[in-house]
């Protein structure tokens, strides 16, 4: 503990307790960031998609070959997944998402897309709107992995936003798992993962790479999922990691 004396006038001194090792603040000021409009993008952003083209994406065998039309991309289905073209760590992602306003069908029939992050462990795009289906397979699910914490899907037709914090599982100089990485995930501005742990692989037993930057990747289901405002922000490690 590091006692630091603090005078007030001519008699009267406040002792103020700092945590072992701890620095007693200096003033310097944080780094600036413009936050942008509402959504974003901030300043500090790499805008993944801006409404004008998908030049940050490709598809899996060349160019990416979904929709572009009126600032929205949309899934043409069948013509495949597609990735960045460049590969990111630790960030903050948003990204706006919407249903077709007319969906069919049940459970993961209704409108089904996904966001994986390293092309790996993926968050669920779904029409979750007041649905008590299996809750491990729902918008904001860690895919089979953790349950949203609440359901705040708004209706098929509307747009949806997600805000996702992504610490990426760090490995030893062995390549194994050292520590797990983490999702904490806004759905429409509401908490839905706190923190959630990743467990491994989406639906996979393949071994995951262990560089800590890839790409990441949207699913083509075969429905027509539309998306826009897509942007990133790289993160520092945590501390120890």
């Amino acid at each position: 503990m590091i006692l630091r004396s603090i005078g007030y006038g001519l008699s009267l001194a406040v002792v103020v307790l700092l945590p072992a090792g701890a620095e007693p603040d200096r003033g310097e000021p944080t780094k600036v960031v413009d936050p942008g409009p509402p959504g974003g993008p901030p300043s500090d952003a790499i805008v993944l998609f801006d409404g004008k083209d998908l030049s940050r994406w490709r598809g899996r065998d060349g160019d990416a070959r979904w929709k572009v039309e009126d600032g929205v991309l949309t899934i043409a289905p069948g013509t495949g997944d597609i990735v960045t073209r460049q590969g990111f760590g630790d960030c903050q992602l948003h990204l706006e998402w919407r249903i077709p306003a007319e969906v069919k069908g049940e459970g993961e029939g209704r409108g089904n897309s996904g966001l994986k992050f390293h092309e790996a462990y993926e968050i669920q795009i779904l029409d979750s709107h007041q649905s008590r289906s299996n809750a491990m397979v729902q918008a904001g699910a860690v895919y089979k992995q953790h349950r949203p914490l609440v359901n705040a899907c708004r209706k098929p037709g509307e747009w949806q936003s997600y805000d996702i914090v992504f610490r990426t599982p760090r490995f030893d100089a062995e390549k194994k798992l050292a520590r797990s990485g983490t999702f904490t995930v806004f759905l429409n501005g509401v908490l839905i993962q706190d923190h959630a742990k990743i467990l491994g692989r989406t639906n996979s037993t393949k071994p995951v790479p262990p560089e800590e930057r890839q790409p990441l990747l949207l699913q083509d289901h075969g429905s027509p999922v539309s998306f826009r405002n897509v942007w990133i922000r790289e993160l520092a490690p945590e501390d120890g990691a």
